[in-house]
Parts: structure tokens; C-alpha cells; sequence
């Protein structure tokens, strides 16, 4: 979702430099900024993500643990031109919006978006705590984010990094 989604991910892989197989994903750092341009940014936060495919170094999908504090979005409301995504709730209670409508989704509960599909999609926390979900992504680099609700469109550039544009094409 970053993107948002994720969903606004940024593919800076970090790979693991110590031969521990695995780790406790509430140890790794937490980005708690985002990609967006205001006045998209302060929409989704407050928000804490832990890009757990970045820190094994895998590059063919993302992986992030997101926590979403009330009031905050996962991101603008959008869809994917070349990506898949899937959220799957641990904790908490989020909203799925979409144009086909609203679903409260809840821990166990599962999402997915097809790329390509036209029917974007957003989580908001509308309860009174924190929402923790994992976020699963293919990486392509012909992807594009389409925001239909407000003034902005996403694509990647070469690094696989997200840039952010004006309807027009203008940049932010």
C-alpha cells in the first residue's frame, strides 16, 4: 500500500551483515517518515515501517511490517500498473477503501490487488490504536501508481526508487 504501500516503498536493499538467519522484525529500524510530498505526507503519518525484505536483501518483492497509528492512512488511495500487492493484518483493525467500497479488516484477515486492476484501495485506522499488518509487493520497474482522488501520479525511476509528479507531469 507505500506507495505506500509501500505504496511508496524505497528499494534501498541493506543486506544482512551478521550470519543470523533470521531476526525479530520489531528489532530492525523503523522508517517513520514517507515518500510523499506534502500535502500527501502528513496524511499517513503517524506510521512506522520495517522494510523486512531490504534487510535479507531480496529484489524480486518487498516485504514490510507497517504499524498504522489512528487517524493515519496507509497511503492515497491508488492502484498499480505492474505490481501486485498483499496486506495480511496482524493486529489492530484498518478500513479497506476502495471504489467498490469499505470492509474492516481485522488480525487474520487478508487483501490483495492485482496490477493492473483499476479499483484502487487505501487502509485507514479509524479505532483508537495502533493497526500492524505486513505488506507483500512484486518489485517491477515499469510500475506506476495512479491516485485517483488527488493530484499526483507515481512512477520508478531506474533505481527502482519512487518519483512523484502532478497529474500534468509537473514535478512536486
Amino acid at each position: 500500500m507505500p506507495p505506500p504501500a509501500n505504496r511508496g516503498r524505497m528499494r534501498v536493499p541493506t543486506p544482512m551483515t551478521t550470519p543470523t538467519p533470521a531476526l525479530r522484525a520489531l528489532d530492525l529500524p523503523a522508517r517513520t517518515s514517507s515518500l510523499y510530498p506534502e500535502p500527501f505526507r502528513s496524511r499517513v503519518l503517524p506510521r512506522e515501517k520495517r522494510a523486512l525484505g531490504d534487510t535479507f536483501g531480496l529484489e524480486s518483492f518487498g516485504v514490510s511490517l507497517t504499524v498504522l497509528h489512528p487517524g493515519a492512512e496507509s497511503s492515497m488511495r491508488h492502484w498499480h500498473s505492474h505490481e501486485d500487492e498483499l496486506i495480511y493484518v496482524l493486529d489492530g483493525e484498518v478500513v479497506l477503501v476502495r471504489d467498490s467500497g469499505e470492509q474492516v479488516l481485522g488480525p487474520g484477515m487478508v487483501a490483495g490487488f492485482r496490477a493492473g486492476e483499476t479499483d484502487a484501495h487505501q487502509l485507514v485506522n479509524r479505532s483508537e490504536r495502533p493497526a500492524t499488518y505486513l505488506e507483500v509487493g512484486s518489485r517491477d520497474p515499469r510500475d506506476a501508481a495512479s491516485y485517483p482522488d488527488v493530484d499526483l501520479a507515481a512512477r520508478r525511476d531506474a533505481a527502482g526508487n519512487w518519483l512523484f509528479f502532478h497529474k500534468d507531469g509537473s514535478s512536486y
